[in-house]
């Protein structure tokens, strides 16, 4: 056969065992949380049909979709998001009790240019609350993104939050169309990412003029504490429906925020977060780690009533997160939040010979059954070359069975870290391994 050459897509990775490890953890912690607050698990399809997909996210996003003509002639794609095929399963199924709070773990694909932080294929992890209006919805998700965090670990975070109907109604009062809004979003998300010269820059190239440009961003740059910044934008907005519903609902959400002990320090207004995709319709959110701001958001979401109405005869309210796994392994590798070593296996039996490696065998199935994660040796090699296995994996300790320690019905326990080595009983070897919390 023809030798291939192995290499990997552009914007695509492999994760070997090491990474994977603390990736199943970070995953785990994040799974416990989302069921504390009771969310339940949903797995949908890598696959929808194109039509399910477009339309959905904006001009900009619909053309980073991977779609392509099934055998069967069917226009279909790869998930953008989890959001979209969210809606889907609710239009399919009427019948599950809502308020439906549910979370998936899944990849997503987006034909993006790679670049640092940024791939074609990544870890999507979200919860959303559907068949509720109520803030007190976006409240516990804002809760959610607190528990979270503080679960994973860090200590200085900032969940900023916004609202689409305060920056609609203040675009209402400059008289700039309501068409052009999705557009000054698009543009204004790119903030972080070009600054506020260039997002001037580009505003100006859409039609906007000078003069409303300069208000709409001096509007963005409101500073204050989160009170102080609703005391303004209620003057601002004032008369404005639009914009006042939208400061009464973030008004509620600091208030439930506060009410379950979110401290200010974690929560902010940011008048200038907007979120780029055309879907959301109120409140919206993403999180800094204050320590790591070069990894961007770790959690990002908000409230889409709208969204379901495209799937079915109702509009049916929503508010949901996604926690960016691949962000948040980056920052806590950054700062050094990883244990030393990672591994599976927390102990290596050794196998001397032929005639040895029965009782091998059945002490490794022994710990197994006890809970213990054990690895027998399979390759070949003497003890030193098992050794050299044990640390290369990061095996804690390694029990060695020769044929002496067979005749005396003892074993052998080595811990990896220390070097020291102790020969005990076959009957005590567990209460030694409880003893190091194994």
């Amino acid at each position: 056969m023809e030798k291939i050459k192995p290499k990997i897509l552009k914007g695509f990775r492999d994760y070997l065992p090491e990474k994977m490890i603390l990736r199943k953890k970070i995953i785990e912690i994040v799974r416990e949380v989302y069921e504390r607050f009771g969310f339940e698990p949903l797995q949908t399809p890598a696959l929808e049909y194109a039509e399910t997909l477009l339309g959905k996210y904006g001009e900009e996003s619909d053309t980073l979709l991977y779609q392509f003509r099934d055998y069967g002639g069917r226009g279909v794609g790869l998930r953008y998001d989890l959001t979209v095929p969210l809606a889907r399963v609710m239009a399919m199924y009427p019948e599950l009790p809502k308020p439906f709070k549910r979370y998936q773990l899944a990849p997503v694909w987006r034909a993006e240019k790679p670049q640092k932080g940024r791939f074609r294929e990544f870890i999507q992890f979200d919860p959303d609350i559907v068949g509720t209006s109520s803030m007190m919805a976006d409240a516990e998700i804002i809760n959610l993104i607190y528990e979270t965090m503080k679960a994973l670990g860090f200590k200085r975070f900032v969940i900023q939050i916004n609202n689409r109907k305060i920056l609609d109604g203040f675009i209402s009062k400059l008289g700039i169309n309501k068409n052009q809004s999705p557009v000054v979003f698009r543009i204004l998300d790119k903030l972080e990412k070009i600054g506020i010269e260039e997002v001037r820059k580009e505003l100006v190239e859409k039609g906007l003029d000078k003069e409303t440009v300069k208000r709409f961003l001096r509007f963005i740059q409101i500073k204050g504490n989160n009170q102080e910044i609703l005391t303004q934008l209620k003057e601002l907005l004032s008369g404005n429906s639009e914009g006042i519903k939208g400061i009464e609902e973030l008004g509620s959400i600091l208030g439930y925020s506060k009410e379950v002990g979110i401290p200010e320090e974690n929560l902010k207004i940011n008048l200038a977060l907007v979120r780029g995709l055309d879907y959301y319709t109120g409140p919206v959110f993403e999180t800094i780690i204050s320590d790591c701001p070069e990894v961007g958001s770790v959690f990002g979401g908000g409230r889409y009533d709208n969204l379901m109405g495209m799937f079915c005869e109702k509009e049916i309210p929503a508010v949901g997160v996604s926690i960016g796994i691949d962000r948040i392994f980056s920052a806590m590798d950054t700062l050094k939040m990883f244990p030393n070593k990672t591994a599976i296996s927390q102990v290596l039996v050794t196998v001397f010979d032929k005639s040895t490696e029965i009782q091998s065998l059945k002490l490794t199935n022994e710990l197994r059954k006890l809970g213990i994660n054990t690895e027998i040796y399979l390759g070949e090699g003497n003890l030193s070359k098992q050794f050299r296995y044990a640390n290369k994996k990061n095996i804690s300790f390694v029990i060695i069975i020769g044929s002496a320690e067979i005749k005396e019905n003892k074993v052998t326990l080595k811990n990896m870290a220390t070097g020291e080595q102790k020969t005990i009983k076959n009957i005590d070897l567990i209460k030694n391994l409880k003893a190091l919390k194994l």
